[in-house]
């Protein structure tokens, strides 16, 4: 049986990030990585940082922001797992999900 993807969805609330010193970041990568390496089988696609781009409706074309929301939608990726349970077991376990004010938003992708 293969195993389902999810999309998760990375956000942060606006403003409650502090930049980490050069040694915090040192630390922060070195943890990514054994993470990143601990969950290879569960990681389908590593996503990454989200930039400018646009909304598209039917009356047009509309630039970014998109949102003006409390929580910015820094990033994403997509994992592999049995289920809902194991999707999260993975996320919690990344080291950028422990910062104050960050939260995934776990979504199960259904095959067509």
């Amino acid at each position: 049986m293969s195993k389902t993807k999810y999309l998760c969805i990375l956000r942060s609330a606006s403003g409650s990030c502090e930049t980490p010193s050069p040694a915090q970041m040192e630390d922060m990568y070195a943890k990514f990585n054994a993470w990143r390496e601990k969950f290879q089988d569960n990681i389908a696609d590593m996503g990454g940082r989200l930039g400018g781009g646009a909304v598209l409706t039917a009356e047009g074309r509309i630039d970014g922001p998109f949102v003006e929301g409390k929580e910015i939608v820094g990033g994403f990726m997509i994992l592999l797992a049995d289920s809902l349970e194991e999707a999260a077991e993975v996320t919690r376990a990344c080291p950028g999900v422990t910062f104050s004010g960050t939260t995934v938003e776990l979504r199960e992708i259904s095959a067509p």
